[in-house]
């Protein structure tokens, strides 16, 4: 017996592009699909069902005034629909966000989508790589931010997203892989 493809949807906004990098490099890592959700907090009704039929979802949203992008709420609300019909129940989940600051409040942002994770019956995939806390440690070092929950990423105010730390990228694109992994171990013991 052959197991299935694991597929996981990473849906995100993006307002300046850096956000957009970082979720790139989830979906690398899971062998992903993207959902962009648009300007006005919307995605396609299609991307609703590539939700319902993935195996792990990951949420990602710039950090603003203290939480998630109002874009991304609007879509977290939307998905009241799906929470009703509990068709995301016991998926895979995980999430990312990245901010200007190091700090920038982005474990708030992280702590809305293991609630919402959570809304949905979901499990939360931790991100398991030891911070790069010491002094040798340099930007581009995966997962210098320190997190645990999700991957994070800064993004400096006046940067192009082509110039975002490798480090945060790695950090993101590990995390993506590791999602799908559990995912796979996950689906590998349900019974059909």
């Amino acid at each position: 017996m052959t197991q299935k493809a694991i597929t996981t949807a990473v849906v995100y906004h993006s307002g300046y592009g850096h956000t957009q990098r970082v979720a790139e490099a989830v979906a690398d890592g899971a062998s992903g699909t993207l959902i962009a959700i648009d300007a006005e907090g919307g995605i396609p009704e299609s991307a609703w069902q590539t939700l319902h039929a993935a195996d792990a979802i990951v949420f990602g949203s710039p950090t603003y005034m203290g939480g998630p992008s109002w874009q991304f709420k609007k879509f977290a609300d939307d998905s009241s629909k799906p929470w009703f019909a509990e068709q995301w129940k016991d998926k895979i989940f995980g999430g990312f966000t990245n901010s200007a600051t190091l700090n920038g409040d982005k474990l708030n942002t992280l702590q809305y989508f293991v609630l919402l994770a959570g809304q949905h019956g979901g499990i939360w995939v931790s991100l398991a790589i030891k911070p790069s806390n010491v002094k040798a440690s340099k930007r581009d070092d995966p997962n210098r931010i320190g997190s645990y929950i999700g991957s994070m990423a800064q993004s400096d105010a006046d940067a192009a997203p082509e110039e975002m730390s490798l480090g945060d990228l790695e950090t993101a694109r590990r995390y993506g892989a590791r999602i799908a992994e559990v995912a796979g171990r996950f689906a590998a013991t349900r019974t059909v």
